[in-house]
C-alpha cells in the first residue's frame, strides 16, 4: 500500500477524505492539556476599536459577507499585519527538508475579533528563484484533520522544477489539529468508521461509541468546538496570505483540501491565484450522504480487485473466479464477525475488518499488497502461523493503538470540523433503515458507511449555513475515475458548480492523484497551470 495511505486512511478516514499520499507520515503531534490560546489579538489592546483590513480586502469583492470578510473596518487589521518569524521547523523530518516553521495568531471567533486568539502553525520552502518568483502556494493534504506542515516537501518532491521556483509553499496545521492545539479527547479510536455487522448488538456498540466520541470532546472543550469550522478555516487561510503580505494567494488542495479551497474561493474570490483541486467531493453532499456514495464505489473497487486476483489464484489462493474472490472476502468478514482472528496480537473482528480492506483497494496498483493482507488473515483465521508484513502491522497499529501515532487526535480534528459544517440524523431508526436498504447491494461496505456517527450526538447546531460553491473562479480539477472516497460523479458535481474550472480525468482507482504519482499526464498538467496560469482548453482525459 501507499505508505501514508496506511497511516492517513484509517486515522483520517473518519470523512473517508483521506489523504493519500506516498509522502511519509507526519510525526504524532504532541498532546496538550488545552489548546494554544490568547487573550487577544496580536499588539492589540483591551480597548482597541479597529483598523481596516489590508489593500487586498479592501479593494476585492466577495461573495459572503460573513464577519471578517467584508469590506470596511472588521476588527483583524492587527491579524493581517502581525509579524512572522520563521525558523528551522523542531521536528526533525521537517527541518531535513529544508521546511521552515512560525506560528501566527488567529482569532478563535472572527464575530469577536478582539476576543480569544489560536496559534496557528504555518510551514515553508522558499521558492528556489527570486527572480521567477510568483507568490504563495497555500496547502491542505485532506481530512478535515489531516496534519500539514509536511505538505511543502511532499508536494515539491513531485513538483516541477518551475514550480519550485515561482512558489514559496506554504503548509499548515488547521485549527485543532496537530501542532495548531490538537484536541485530545482522550479517544479510544482513531476512526469512527465500523461496521455495525448483522445483528442488533453491532449497530447498538457502533451507536455507543458514537456517542462516547462525541460526549469525551464536548466535555473538554465546550468553548473551542463550535469555531473548528470550514469557514473558519478558509479565514485562518486569508488572514496567512495577508500576514505574508500577498495580495492573492494559489492554493493546491486534495481531497477535503479540494473542498476548503473551493470555499475559499467562494468566500475570498479576488483573492484567489491559482487554484488546484485533487480528489474533490460533491459541496452539496460534504457529510452523510458523501459518505454513503463510498459503500457502492468500495464494492465496485473490490469487484475490481477480485478480476485482478482470479488469474492469480495460484499464487494468492483467493480464488479461480472474480465471483470465487469475492465469495472469499465475504466469508472471511463472516468469520470475523463469528470469531474475531489473532493476528500480530491483535483481535480482528467483522466490525473493523471491512475498514481495513477500504484501506488496501484504495489505489489499484495495490493489487499485490492486498492480496497478501487477504491471504495473511486468512491463515491466521485458520489458524496457521503468520508473520505479518509490515504494511498489516501499520494498519492495526493504527486500529488497536490509534494513540502511538496520533490518530485519535485527528479523528477528534475531523470529527469536530464535520459536525460543525454540516447536521446529521439524529435518530438511530435513520441510520438502521439506511444499513438495511444498503445490504443487498453493499454486503460487505454498506454497514460500514450507512452506520452511526458522532455528528448524530453533537449538542449545537451548525452556527453557520455551509457556504454554497457557485462562481466562475478559474480552477484546475484532476479526478481519478474509480475514487472510492471522493466518487467520480462528485467530482463532476463539483467541476458544475465552478464555471471556470477545467476537469482532467484520469482512469483507475486512486486518491490523491498528483502527490501519489498515479498519473504523468495530471500531474504536468498541474504543473504546467501553475507555472503559466493557462488552462487546457477543454477537459480531458489522460490515457490509461
Amino acid at each position: 500500500m501507499r505508505h501514508r495511505t496506511a497511516l492517513a486512511a484509517l486515522a483520517l478516514s473518519t470523512a473517508a477524505l483521506l489523504a493519500a499520499t506516498a509522502a511519509p507520515a507526519p510525526a504524532a503531534p504532541q498532546r496538550s492539556t488545552a489548546p494554544q490560546q490568547s487573550a487577544a489579538p496580536p499588539g492589540a489592546r483591551a480597548d482597541d476599536p479597529g483598523t481596516a483590513p489590508d489593500s487586498a480586502a479592501a479593494t476585492d469583492s466577495t461573495a459572503d459577507s460573513a464577519p471578517g470578510e467584508v469590506t470596511g473596518p472588521d476588527g483583524l487589521a492587527a491579524y493581517r499585519h502581525q509579524p512572522i518569524t520563521w525558523a528551522t521547523c523542531a521536528d526533525p523530518g521537517l527541518a531535513a527538508s529544508g521546511t521552515e516553521c512560525a506560528t501566527l495568531k488567529v482569532p478563535l471567533d472572527y464575530r469577536a475579533p478582539r476576543g480569544r486568539t489560536l496559534d496557528l502553525a504555518i510551514s515553508r520552502i522558499r521558492a528556489t528563484d527570486p527572480a521567477e518568483r510568483r507568490g504563495i502556494l497555500q496547502t491542505n493534504p485532506g481530512g478535515p484533520g489531516s496534519r500539514g506542515l509536511d505538505m511543502p516537501a511532499a508536494l515539491l518532491s513531485r513538483a516541477a522544477p518551475e514550480v519550485a521556483a515561482a512558489y514559496d509553499v506554504i503548509g499548515m496545521d488547521t485549527r485543532g489539529t496537530g501542532a495548531s492545539g490538537a484536541l485530545d479527547c482522550g479517544l479510544e479510536r482513531g476512526s469512527w468508521l465500523r461496521s455495525v455487522g448483522t445483528d442488533q448488538s453491532g449497530f447498538e456498540e457502533s451507536w455507543r461509541l458514537a456517542k462516547n466520541d462525541a460526549d469525551a470532546c464536548w466535555a473538554k472543550y465546550p468553548d473551542l468546538l463550535p469555531h473548528l469550522t470550514t469557514r473558519n478555516i478558509a479565514r485562518d487561510v486569508d488572514l496567512v496570505r495577508a500576514a505574508l503580505g500577498e495580495r492573492r494567494t494559489s492554493w493546491f488542495g486534495q481531497s477535503y483540501g479540494s473542498l476548503l479551497g473551493a470555499v475559499y474561493a467562494q468566500m475570498f474570490p479576488g483573492r484567489v491565484d491559482r487554484l488546484v483541486l485533487d480528489s474533490a467531493p460533491d459541496p452539496a453532499r460534504y457529510g452523510i450522504r458523501m459518505f454513503q456514495d463510498m459503500g457502492p464505489a468500495h464494492e465496485r473497487a473490490l469487484d475490481d480487485f477480485a478480476a485482478w486476483a482470479a488469474p492469480r489464484h495460484g499464487e494468492y489462493g483467493l480464488g479461480a473466479t472474480p465471483a470465487a474472490v469475492r465469495a472469499t472476502v465475504e466469508n472471511l468478514v463472516r468469520r470475523a464477525e463469528a470469531a474475531p482472528i489473532a493476528v500480530d496480537g491483535f483481535r480482528v473482528d467483522g466490525r473493523l475488518l471491512p475498514v481495513l480492506l477500504t484501506v488496501c483497494q484504495g489505489d489499484d496498483r495495490d493489487g499485490a499488497d492486498y492480496a497478501a493482507v487477504l491471504r495473511q488473515l486468512l491463515d491466521a483465521a485458520d489458524g496457521k502461523p503468520v508473520q505479518v508484513t509490515p504494511g498489516l502491522h501499520e494498519l492495526l497499529t493504527v486500529v488497536f493503538q490509534p494513540r502511538v501515532v496520533g490518530a485519535d487526535l485527528d479523528l477528534a480534528s475531523a470529527m469536530a470540523v464535520l459536525c460543525d459544517d454540516v447536521a446529521m440524523p439524529r435518530d438511530p431508526q435513520w441510520y438502521r433503515a439506511a444499513v438495511e436498504r444498503s445490504r443487498a447491494a453493499q454486503p460487505v461496505f454498506g454497514p460500514v458507511y450507512n452506520g452511526p456517527t458522532p455528528c448524530a450526538f453533537w449538542p449545537q447546531a451548525p452556527r453557520e449555513t455551509p457556504v454554497t460553491v457557485d462562481n466562475a473562479v478559474p480552477a484546475l480539477q484532476i479526478q481519478s475515475t474509480g475514487d472510492t472516497h471522493t466518487t467520480y460523479p462528485e467530482a463532476l458535481a463539483m467541476h458544475a458548480r465552478l464555471h471556470g474550472s477545467r476537469l482532467v480525468t484520469v482512469p483507475g482507482r486512486t486518491h490523491g492523484l498528483y502527490l501519489g504519482g498515479y498519473s504523468p499526464c495530471a500531474q504536468q498538467a498541474v504543473d504546467a497551470y501553475l507555472v503559466t496560469g493557462a488552462l487546457p482548453a477543454a477537459d480531458t482525459t489522460c490515457p490509461r
